[in-house]
């Protein structure tokens, strides 16, 4: 909070904007956040990475993240209407806590950018792109995990519209809309919006893709798609490969099972492609490399501590000038 002329205490500005993530339980993504976090500054990002975590992250893994200079920062749950969805993956369903990064709103905009996302060229200037819309990448249809899908049943991908045509005619309904993945979106904290979604939410049944089916469904009208280079799903590499420049690409997100670059064997389908085996050792060069490490900016420490937290809108957010993990 900053005196106004008057002595009165105004509200600070939000700051202009950050990165997001989300991290739940006590399994090994948290690997994938510090590579994350070390992909950012290696680009040279301007903004930091602020993670939404679930009170089941255990310390150890927060003084981690903490060390690589993230903003922690602990949410509630978010959980769906009880209902006898089955998810494509069972993990799923605790993703609609990602909905609670709209109440971040000491920030005017942030990126979202899955754990298991990784960025290799600086993709700051989506923080300066017109407000008021939702921007995202296409998604792809092609993959077995559509396969409750017309889409996939027909043949029909929206990253490929004219490979087979949809058949309004036979089925008597308009091309489906435009349809998003959400491992990265960048979107406008607001509490209106929050608490919108979290109302929506109660009247609305899950379906299989989760968060990712209601972000699609709320945000429909004023989603603008944005190109692919700023998520590289990896089942385009084989699906669609006329549609990647792959020396192009800024953000890889490596969700096709088997891909985890911490956890990568090979073993599974498409993992032994070499394009995929370059895309995990160039994960592993930059998590690897200890130049990458978050650094105290000593001018900052010799000036004053740094305010350990900064929310006026709920949960405390944690944030420590540390040095780097081991």
């Amino acid at each position: 909070m900053a005196p106004t002329d008057n002595g009165v205490v105004a509200k600070e500005a939000p700051a202009k904007g950050a990165y997001v993530t989300f991290l739940a339980g006590s399994g090994d993504y948290w690997k994938g956040v510090v590579g994350l976090a070390k992909g950012l500054r290696a680009v040279k990002s301007a903004y930091p990475l602020v993670v939404a975590v679930l009170p089941d992250v255990p310390e150890a893994h927060r003084r981690t993240l903490l060390d690589q200079g993230c903003v922690v920062r602990e949410i509630k749950p978010v959980y769906p209407p009880e209902s006898q969805t089955q998810f494509a993956m069972a993990y799923y369903v605790i993703n609609y806590s990602k909905l609670r990064i709209w109440e971040f709103v000491e920030y005017e905009r942030m990126v979202y950018l899955d754990a298991d996302i990784q960025v290799y060229d600086n993709i700051d200037r989506l923080f300066d792109l017109e407000a008021g819309s939702f921007y995202a990448v296409k998604d792809c249809f092609c993959e077995k995990t559509w396969s409750h899908t017309p889409q996939y049943k027909i043949g029909y991908c929206q990253q490929c519209p004219d490979r087979v045509a949809w058949p309004e005619n036979d089925l008597g309904m308009p091309p489906p809309p435009l349809y998003f993945n959400a491992g990265m979106f960048v979107h406008e904290p607001s509490l209106a919006t929050a608490k919108a979604l979290l109302d929506k939410l109660v009247v609305t049944d899950p379906t299989p893709f989760a968060e990712q089916d209601f972000l699609n469904m709320f945000f429909n009208d004023i989603y603008k798609p944005i190109s692919n280079v700023y998520n590289l799903v990896l089942a385009i590499l084989w699906r669609h490969p006329e549609n990647v420049e792959l020396g192009k690409v800024k953000a890889v997100h490596y969700c096709a099972a088997g891909s985890k670059p911490w956890r990568f064997t090979g073993e599974e389908a498409n993992m032994d492609r070499e394009d995929i085996k370059m895309l995990v050792k160039k994960w592993w060069d930059i998590y690897n490399d200890d130049s990458f490490n978050y650094k105290v900016d000593v001018a900052c420490e010799a000036a004053g501590p740094v305010p350990d937290a900064l929310s006026e809108a709920g949960d405390t957010i944690k944030r420590i000038r540390a040095t780097s993990a081991a």
